[in-house]
């Protein structure tokens, strides 16, 4: 990224629509665009248009080009005050992706250069516009699939996971001042910390990181969803579950035992939570090899899956196939569906109970049963239980950051129990404060900074 540059992108999703949005950021963003757009009132300048104000006018090519193709807006951002905290202009022109590009392409006729994945954010984070837990949740808050998604990314976006981590960084950093004073001069009578109030601070941190290390998982689901497997025997539900899970006849439904030989896939919304369903093959033994092999891969889904919903034919006795799957079901994050409660039960729910987290009587074919395979999810995920507009962690690079951390507080305390000089405790106090700022990117390398971008998508 050559940082000194002016870049430009199209900001707006490819396609038809309403207005289509090409970003410029830079410091002849100005210049750039002057050359390709035209104030219908001849009397306003683009070099002299405000901050936060906009132009009605057309658009021309650049580099000279006189010739008109379309009509918009230009807003206009002067630095510091923009979201790159550079000066930035943005285009809006007709939605399309012919005059889109085409201004895109005047915009580099006039001097910019394109945008590579998150260069705008990537400015604003080193323009110090935001940190980079910040720019973490821009992407996050881009690809929330629901409202309690959207609102955890939105609380990081606005700085709820760095003001947290902030607090936990002071009272450390509290700590260690003293213990460096009481370590490296001790010529100078620093009385050294108490063993009670120490373990006390060192405590408050480490629980603080145990609770977001706690609900990452759930807060995971919020923002990314999960993957969610359908299994059972042929013609216990599994396809009528996921017709009425995504709301249409995604699934053939038929009386004909493995009528479904392969996964079918369908995301859908259940609640809060976004599910990546897949439909799988009855799981039972046959000679049929396409079958067979539909069979296979059910059980390589279910094994994946971070979710599974399993599905018995309650109108029907247990059989050693269901006994089978309940026992498979042990180490995974299952449910167990007794479907066809509308007829009469045959079926010993009591025997699988001990391999699942509950047990569901439900009628895949009546609307009420989505409602209660929405609350069960929810409840077993622990969904529920996350503030939406508290902080929270995301991603496997910020976990890690807070697992060292609260490893390093641990070993603090342990030290401290174990009677072990103060110095112990100020090394391991030293590699949690290393944690933690690699965390908010106080101390991120160029690599890790590039590993973050890589996700964006170009114009964000």
């Amino acid at each position: 990224m050559l940082e000194h540059s002016t870049i430009a992108a199209i900001a707006t999703p490819p396609g038809q629509g309403g207005i289509a949005v090409v970003r410029l950021s830079g410091p002849e963003s100005y210049t750039v665009a002057a050359r390709v757009f035209r104030p219908m009132d001849s009397r306003k300048r683009v070099a002299d248009a405000k901050g936060y104000t906009a132009l009605y006018g057309q658009f021309a090519d650049g580099a000279g080009g006189e010739e008109l193709f379309d009509d918009g807006i230009a807003l206009f951002f002067r630095a510091p005050h923009s979201y790159t905290g550079e000066d930035a202009v943005e285009l809006s022109c007709h939605g399309g992706d012919a005059v889109a590009r085409r201004l895109l392409e005047a915009c580099f006729a006039a001097g910019a250069a394109p945008a590579g994945p998150g260069e705008y954010t990537r400015r604003a984070l080193l323009n110090g516009k935001l940190s980079l837990t910040q720019a973490e949740a821009v992407m996050d808050l881009i690809a929330a699939g629901g409202r309690q998604g959207a609102a955890l990314a939105n609380a990081a976006r606005g700085g709820a996971l760095a003001r947290k981590i902030a607090a936990q960084q002071q009272a450390l950093t509290s700590l260690q001042a003293h213990l460096a004073a009481w370590v490296d001069f001790p010529e100078e009578d620093v009385p050294a910390l108490e063993a009670g109030p120490l373990r006390a601070s060192l405590a408050e941190v480490k629980g603080a990181l145990d609770e977001l290390i706690g609900n990452y998982n759930a807060a995971a689901v919020l923002r990314e969803g999960v993957d969610c497997a359908i299994v059972g025997r042929p013609n216990a539900g599994k396809s009528t579950l996921l017709n009425l899970l995504a709301g249409f006849d995604r699934a053939i439904v038929t009386p004909i035992a493995g009528t479904t030989r392969d996964v079918v896939e369908q995301a859908v919304q259940l609640g809060d939570i976004r599910l990546n369903l897949f439909d799988t093959a009855g799981l039972r033994e046959t000679d049929d090899p396409v079958e067979a092999e539909g069979v296979r891969r059910s059980w390589a889904k279910l094994a994946e899956a971070g979710l599974v919903l399993a599905v018995f034919d309650g109108s029907r006795p247990l059989t050693k196939e269901d006994f089978a799957l309940a026992q498979r079901c042990a180490e995974c994050r299952a449910i167990a569906l007794v479907n066809k409660e509308d007829l009469p039960l045959q079926f010993d729910a009591e025997v699988i109970a001990p391999y699942f987290s509950m047990v569901i009587p439900v009628c895949c074919k009546e609307e009420g049963a989505r409602k209660l395979v929405a609350a069960a999810v929810a409840r077993l995920l622990g969904t529920g239980r996350i503030d939406p507009h508290a902080a929270s962690l995301s991603g496997q690079r910020q976990l890690s950051a807070a697992l060292r951390a609260r490893d390093g507080v641990a070993g603090a305390l342990e030290a401290l129990s174990a009677g072990f000089g103060l110095d112990a405790v100020s090394v391991c106090v030293d590699d949690a404060l290393a944690a933690l700022y690699d965390l908010t990117g106080e101390n991120a390398s160029d690599a890790v900074i590039d590993e973050v971008f890589e996700k964006f998508c170009v114009g964000k």
